[in-house]
């Protein structure tokens, strides 16, 4: 992707710190809140593909008998019964390949998904900011009620089933051009520590970009350059954002090991 005018390239850690941060003064509630959505990339030319784009490519059919079949064989507590939103919150939570795109509230967990893989270090990174309230106030008329109703700016798995029953009624209020960010339950300490929510689009095989481009208010970018990340890194790591906090378990332990005693010149 060409740099344009919503990327902010950043020069230092102060610099990086300083941006993560900008705009989030609300005079309102005399309190620093943000409004972005936070998704970090360790390339700035990645995409916003979803894992089901990226595994299935144009055959929509397929999402169906995927979640199909995880609900069938997942033996969920009353997966019977379970709404299709749910389903599919926790199918991408464990891996299955859906519509869905992971976000977090805290950009420094952004920040360390642009940085944590050290075979990128030879490019830039970047961390996408979306102003997600705006973008949930840009959905139909009863979609927004509930959230008006609730006094939220994000979507619960329980708004989303009140305001859209399904996935096959969602996308036929406007194929392809609807984007919803909304929280997961707090299914287990990952979902937690991450910060974590998810965004959704009305169609299973649009990228989140190129519905951005339409709306280049919505969205900014962090350019986070090569010569950086070094730095960046070391210091989430001294402040405790690494895989050990981020993947509670032995796996996340091991991948955080790995990483941090790799030697800078291999």
């Amino acid at each position: 992707m060409k740099i344009t005018r919503n990327d902010i390239i950043v020069n230092s850690w102060s610099e990086l710190c300083d941006k993560l941060y900008d705009n989030s003064w609300k005079n309102h509630l005399g309190r620093y809140r943000t409004n972005y959505a936070f998704r970090g990339l360790s390339d700035k030319d990645f995409k916003l593909t979803n894992s089901f784009l990226r595994n299935s490519g144009a055959n929509t059919r397929l999402e169906y008998h995927l979640l199909r079949s995880f609900r069938k064989y997942a033996q969920l507590e009353d997966s019977v019964n379970m709404s299709e939103w749910r389903l599919l919150t926790i199918a991408q939570h464990y891996g299955l390949p859906t519509r869905l795109l992971d976000w977090t509230y805290s950009p420094f967990v952004a920040a360390h998904f642009a940085t944590d893989d050290t075979s990128k270090y030879d490019r830039d990174g970047v961390i996408w900011n979306v102003d997600f309230v705006r973008v949930n106030r840009m959905l139909p008329a009863p979609a927004k009620q509930v959230l008006a109703d609730s006094g939220s700016n994000t979507f619960t798995i329980e708004m989303i089933e009140e305001a859209v029953r399904n996935l096959k009624e969602f996308d036929a209020l406007d194929p392809g051009n609807l984007v919803i960010f909304f929280e997961p339950p707090s299914i287990d300490a990952r979902i937690v520590n991450q910060f974590a929510f998810f965004s959704v689009m009305s169609s299973a095989t649009e990228i989140l970009d190129d519905w951005l481009m339409k709306h280049p208010d919505l969205f900014r970018r962090i350019i986070i350059p090569k010569e950086l990340k070094w730095e960046v890194r070391d210091k989430l790591d001294q402040a405790n954002i690494t895989e050990r906090i981020l993947f509670p378990g032995l796996d996340g332990l091991a991948d955080w090991l790995r990483r941090y005693y790799k030697p800078k010149d291999i």
